[in-house]
């Protein structure tokens, strides 16, 4: 099941990572417009932060799948199999835990914006804010599926007595990119 729930965070991280591409190429028009023609949209701008949405919120569940998260790995590096095993699956649970709060406490957020169907204040930008702030929810429940996935890798870890998968090849996935 945890296979099943890393390969679905890694669709959609490979997916976003393309939202990256599309913001350098909207600021880069922008400087372009801003300095070189001295003019500019209001909804050029605000699509920069649209397209920001996505990347940090689809793209947080991804960077803890690869690793690419903060860690105090010359301490951590120096513990038993089972120590780490039980501090990945606290450290999951509990990232789990705290995301399903916030998928909960956002859900009424994003209704009343799609509710009144919330747009830019600004004349010229960009009309329903409402689904740039479905991303929240959206975001983290995947950041929930992606904890889920890493507590069960953790907990069959320790029950086999096995060491971590991050043990066995770290950064292999970056070696397979």
């Amino acid at each position: 099941m945890a296979d099943v729930l890393d390969r679905l965070v890694e669709r959609v991280g490979r997916a976003t990572a393309w939202a990256n591409l599309a913001l350098v190429l909207v600021m880069a028009a922008n400087v372009l417009l801003r300095y070189v023609f001295t003019t500019g949209a209001v909804w050029a701008q605000e699509l920069e932060w649209h397209l920001m949405s996505p990347i940090i919120l689809l793209g947080m569940s991804y960077a803890i799948q690869q690793e690419g998260h903060v860690r105090v790995d010359f301490v951590f590096a120096k513990f038993p199999h089972w120590l780490k095993a039980v501090i990945d699956a606290l450290t999951h649970a509990l990232v789990l835990a705290m995301a399903l709060i916030i998928v909960w406490l956002s859900l009424d957020y994003v209704g009343q914006s799609f509710g009144n169907n919330e747009g830019s204040p600004d004349p010229g930008g960009l009309p329903m804010r409402w689904l740039l702030k479905a991303f929240i929810p959206v975001g983290f429940s995947l950041l929930a599926v992606q904890a889920l996935a890493g507590t069960l890798r953790s907990l069959i870890s320790l029950s086999l007595g096995t060491p971590l998968q991050s043990e066995i090849a770290p950064h292999a996935q970056e070696e397979a990119i």
